[in-house]
């Protein structure tokens, strides 16, 4: 590990994708970035977090200088698993160049955001101002043990941020064309209709519960939620999954379950849209059934950063190094930068990303260079901007 040249972010990604890092195992990359950072001048923790219903997990705290401006980035070093392998051309551990490409789990999301922005780090004067990051190797999966509590942790120590990036694949189809300024939030619910299982010929002696349970489809699906904000599209509810249970067609159920999920906008918190939920079934005849709803899960918040001169420092150094600005996105689902922005604005920056948790996940090594460009372009202008 020690012979790797922290500041080759090719060879740093091939290192780190050769760690079969599946949620929640570091295989080693954690120790691998360890190395590399402290290589650089970074004074490195590591903290496992365990508990909360969740399996423990490994995670890397870092940071250079104790003056000036102060810059954040956060990443997780940990994949989604490779699936059936009969479905990857090679070993998906194994790092793989083809025609201009690198192959490999977790070259796109989002080992390759973390190997350039150490090698951008590695070129940024230690006294130029202060840098920290937060990798962890929870965010495929429960997220519970891994930013959350790291920035948390972080913040206890005393430590700060003018502001962070997250290394995401935030680019649409090419390589700058989209950074994400904020995200949606994630909220789920469970519906459950209690009725009286009897016998399809005498329902007057039982309650079927799948008429009350249609129409709390419906009152959920017909009306909308809201019509949008500026940077937000309008929340989105989507009916999952209807349960009965019931393999005959001759016996009334005695219930029925159904499932939903809310992606969300920044006029909600998961309380106000849990009182939505409730104002929905109320509006329901539910006659002589009984409704039971319960969240599930943990709900993940929506954020948005604020649209400040580092967003238009970030963009500047896109163009600087693309020929494009970037566009202002809030789209796709959720990730842990919504737990650091409840710290400070944040934004995803990254890799093109349609490849991802997809067999043969890849990226363009001319991208994999470029975003080191825009990180190091980025870093140059914000340390040399003065005071936050």
């Amino acid at each position: 590990m020690t012979d790797i040249a922290a500041d080759d972010p090719v060879q740093l990604l091939k290192a780190l994708i050769a760690c079969p890092s599946v949620t929640p195992e570091a295989a080693g990359a954690l120790d691998l970035l360890d190395s590399a950072l402290s290589g650089l001048g970074f004074a490195t923790t590591r903290l496992l977090f365990e508990g909360d219903g969740s399996y423990p997990v490994d995670n890397l705290f870092a940071i250079r200088g104790t003056s000036g401006r102060r810059l954040l980035f956060a990443g997780h070093t940990d994949v989604v698993p490779p699936g059936d392998l009969s479905d990857w051309t090679a070993d998906p551990f194994t790092p793989r160049e083809a025609d201009g490409k690198l192959y490999g789990r977790g070259a796109a999301d989002m080992k390759s955001g973390i190997a350039a922005f150490i090698a951008a780090a590695a070129a940024i004067p230690a006294d130029a101002g202060t840098i920290l990051l937060a990798i962890t190797n929870d965010e495929e999966a429960d997220a519970i043990n891994g930013t959350d509590k790291l920035v948390a942790w972080a913040k206890g120590q005393g430590h700060a941020f003018d502001f962070a990036i997250v290394g995401e694949p935030s680019s649409a189809a090419l390589l700058g064309d989209s950074i994400k300024i904020g995200r949606r939030g994630s909220f789920s619910g469970l519906i459950t209709v209690e009725g009286i299982q009897g016998h399809v010929a005498y329902p007057h002696k039982a309650n079927n519960p799948l008429p009350t349970l249609a129409r709390i489809v419906s009152a959920l699906s017909d009306a909308p939620i809201d019509q949008g904000t500026e940077h937000f599209p309008a929340s989105n509810l989507e009916v999952t999954t209807i349960d009965v249970g019931n393999p005959v067609s001759n016996v009334i159920p005695a219930r029925g379950t159904l499932r939903f999920n809310i992606r969300y906008n920044d006029l909600w918190t998961p309380d106000t849209l849990a009182e939505w939920v409730r104002d929905r079934i109320a509006s329901v005849d539910i006659g002589e059934g009984k409704v039971r709803f319960e969240i599930s899960g943990t709900p993940s918040r929506s954020f948005l950063s604020p649209l400040s001169a580092e967003v238009e420092t970030l963009s500047a150094a896109i163009q600087a190094v693309t020929g494009r600005r970037p566009e202002l996105s809030t789209g796709g689902g959720t990730s842990d930068a919504r737990f650091i922005a409840q710290y400070g604005p944040v934004v995803e920056c990254g890799l093109v990303g349609p490849s991802m948790h997809k067999a043969d996940e890849h990226i363009a090594l001319e991208d994999l260079t470029g975003l080191t460009a825009i990180y190091r372009a980025f870093m140059t202008r914000f340390f040399a901007s003065g005071p936050a």
